[in-house]
């Protein structure tokens, strides 16, 4: 297990730097299936443990990696699935867990809802781009025809604060997930028409 100060959702795709020796040796112990989880550190720091985390996290897939002259492995990451850790184990020398996939297999993804999700998303987006353009990250993946691989996309591309992220994350039904993530936009998009009214406002003085 990589506890991370970040969220990782299924299918986003992240770069991470291994620095600390006992995560180096936690990639050479997964080099057969180049997977390995990880979950958000509530608080506290992942150098030298003593942290926090929280009981729900992603399995990634190493897509690449390159290990530097320094030692320091550089690595490209997907997301695959959820999972909840049910019990932490002793460290040996990284965090190790037992978990359980979570999984919907048998919800349904209301398609209306998943229609507005995106119009919802790709709004604040373009409005975040007015607003705070220095904050807006690329967005370079076509957007997957499979509901649940779309839904995922949606979350990685909403800008929201990191709580809000683990709030998205911890849902295993994905209406209810997409609801939220509907909700967080709008109330985003607020945010963000204040801020440019107070722009305009001083712009007009």
């Amino acid at each position: 297990m990589f506890p991370l100060g970040m969220v990782v959702f299924p299918h986003q795709v992240v770069g991470l730097c291994v620095f600390e020796s006992r995560y180096q040796q936690m990639i050479v112990d997964v080099a057969d299936t180049m997977r390995f989880g990880t979950c958000l550190i509530a608080r506290g720091s992942e150098v030298g443990g003593g942290d926090e985390r929280t009981l729900v996290g992603t399995m990634l897939r190493i897509r690449g990696q390159q290990r530097l002259p320094d030692g320091k492995i550089l690595l490209v990451a997907e997301g695959e699935s959820c999972f909840a850790i049910e019990e932490w184990l002793d460290d040996q020398p990284y965090p190790r867990a037992l978990a359980e996939e979570r999984c919907c297999d048998d919800v349904m993804i209301d398609p209306d809802l998943l229609r507005l999700a995106e119009t919802s998303v790709r709004a604040l987006r373009h409005l975040q781009s007015e607003v705070a353009a220095d904050e807006v990250f690329a967005a370079n993946c076509s957007m997957a025809e499979d509901p649940w691989e779309r839904s995922w996309q949606l979350c990685s591309m909403t800008p929201m604060a990191l709580m809000d992220q683990f709030k998205v994350i911890s849902l295993s039904d994905p209406n209810e997930r997409l609801s939220l993530l509907i909700e967080i936009c709008c109330e985003r998009y607020g945010d963000y028409q204040r801020m440019l009214a107070v722009d305009n406002h001083a712009t007009f003085e």
